[in-house]
């Protein structure tokens, strides 16, 4: 079975688990301290932004070329792989 071209960057499923990452991360990290506002709060939401936004795959998703299409991919996997260092770091600086 054969799968319809994604009409927008929307249709994409890698899209769409980024963007409800980035849901989930607002929601997560409205609970934390004032005292992280500019710290670890706001790392963490750039850095969870930016696997869906302008920069990776929406960008990649209008690139022409596979291999410019890859080179966005893999900036937009190497903001998830950031993000996730954030969550882990959340979860034991905040717990204490």
């Amino acid at each position: 079975m054969k799968r319809e071209s994604a009409k927008s960057f929307q249709d994409l499923i890698v899209w769409q688990k980024a963007h409800q990452l980035v849901l989930e991360v607002y929601r997560f990290s409205s609970n934390f301290p004032k005292t992280e506002t500019y710290g670890l709060t706001s790392q963490l939401r750039r850095a969870s932004v930016s696997v869906p936004a302008k920069a990776n795959i929406v960008e990649g998703f209008r690139k022409k070329g596979l291999a410019d299409q890859i080179r966005f991919l893999n900036i937009a996997q190497g903001s998830d792989k950031e993000s996730r260092y954030y969550l882990i770091l959340a979860n034991r600086h905040l717990r204490k």
